[in-house]
């Protein structure tokens, strides 16, 4: 692929938040699966774990606990991406703490443009009640919830948003 190939991928990628309903299939989530395994991870720890929720009830909870976000129940499939602290806390100490966090949200970003790649809808959604999702899921408290990553066919395309101009993320040498 050539870089301009490369980058109109990017940028035909955007957030979705209206879905038909439609599950992603096993094969699928194993394609997703093996692209995460391929990111970058603080000391090869690979400090994150999933959660695939495809059943009705699960998606409903998970909009409710999303602050009642409701068109995360259309996704279809949602994976929730948990940061393992104690993979990376064995070898870093306090420190691990943030290259989970760290590991975990790559890991999400290699699976959200997998699912580009594959031609579904996906949105990153950040804002939940992080304890009634761990209570829900039985997520064990050496991992965190920190993501979920909505999957799915999209009802209908959104335009990509306004960025800023790159040049205003640089500094140079110094802030």
């Amino acid at each position: 692929m050539e870089s301009s190939e490369f980058l109109g991928f990017l940028k035909s990628r955007s957030s979705i938040r209206s879905y038909t309903g439609k599950k992603i299939s096993r094969e699928e989530i194993g394609y997703l699966l093996e692209a995460a395994t391929t990111c970058p991870t603080a000391g090869n720890r690979e400090a994150w774990d999933l959660i695939v929720c495809q059943q009705e009830d699960l998606l409903e909870a998970l909009a409710d606990a999303a602050f009642d976000q409701q068109f995360i129940r259309e996704a279809g499939t949602v994976i929730v991406i948990c940061a393992n602290y104690v993979r990376s806390m064995s070898r870093y100490g306090e420190r691990g703490i943030l290259y989970a966090v760290q590991d975990a949200t790559i890991a999400g970003t290699y699976m959200m443009l997998a699912a580009h790649a594959l031609r579904y809808a996906t949105c990153w959604i950040g804002a939940f009640d992080e304890d009634e999702v761990r209570e829900l899921l039985g997520i064990p408290q050496h991992a965190r919830p920190i993501g979920l990553l909505l999957i799915g066919e999209a009802r209908e395309q959104a335009g990509s948003p306004e960025r800023m101009p790159p040049h205003e993320h640089l500094h140079e040498d110094f802030w």
